[in-house]
């Protein structure tokens, strides 16, 4: 499959259940720029049911990173392991992680993630949620917790957020 003019590849699990890249042009219909200084787009997505299954699975098979320290430290520990063996042209090209965003972060942030984000495109892909972080933190990590910014960061639960995405469509 070619690359999406989005930027992004799918995931082969999705992509032998998908192989048109209807899920890549919903995302690319719906976004938003990542603060009001920031040039990177993403997909805006509800904080729907199927969503919130997907995260609570990721969660209980210990697949959810907390914070942007800790998923920044995350990703580029990743990427150094990534660049050892770049020899295979299609590593890190797929979309393998995903990093989802409250929509109450501060510009700084939304900055700092955007950096993040561009780095490691396009294996992770950024999301906005319609949800503040204390609606994601209480999700996840229990009550009146607050989490601006998670990381799903197994393939496996990165295919079951991607297939819940599809059904919110």
């Amino acid at each position: 499959m070619a690359e999406h003019s989005f930027g992004y590849k799918l995931p082969r699990q999705i992509e032998a259940h998908y192989p048109d890249n209807t899920l890549l042009d919903d995302l690319h219909s719906r976004t938003k720029k990542l603060g009001d200084g920031g040039t990177l787009v993403l997909p805006v997505l509800n904080f729907s049911e199927p969503l919130k299954s997907a995260l609570l699975a990721a969660r209980r098979s210990g697949r959810i990173v907390r914070g942007l320290e800790t998923a920044a430290a995350t990703l580029n520990n990743e990427g150094y392991g990534i660049d050892l063996l770049r020899q295979d042209a299609a590593q890190g090209r797929r979309i393998s992680r995903v990093v989802l965003l409250s929509n109450d972060g501060s510009g700084n942030f939304y900055r700092t993630v955007e950096r993040l984000l561009e780095k490691h495109a396009p294996r992770v892909l950024g999301c906005l949620l319609h949800a503040d972080s204390f609606q994601l933190g209480s999700l996840l990590f229990g009550r009146a917790a607050a989490a601006r910014l998670v990381l799903v960061s197994h393939k496996d639960d990165v295919s079951r957020l991607l297939l819940a995405l599809m059904q919110q469509r």
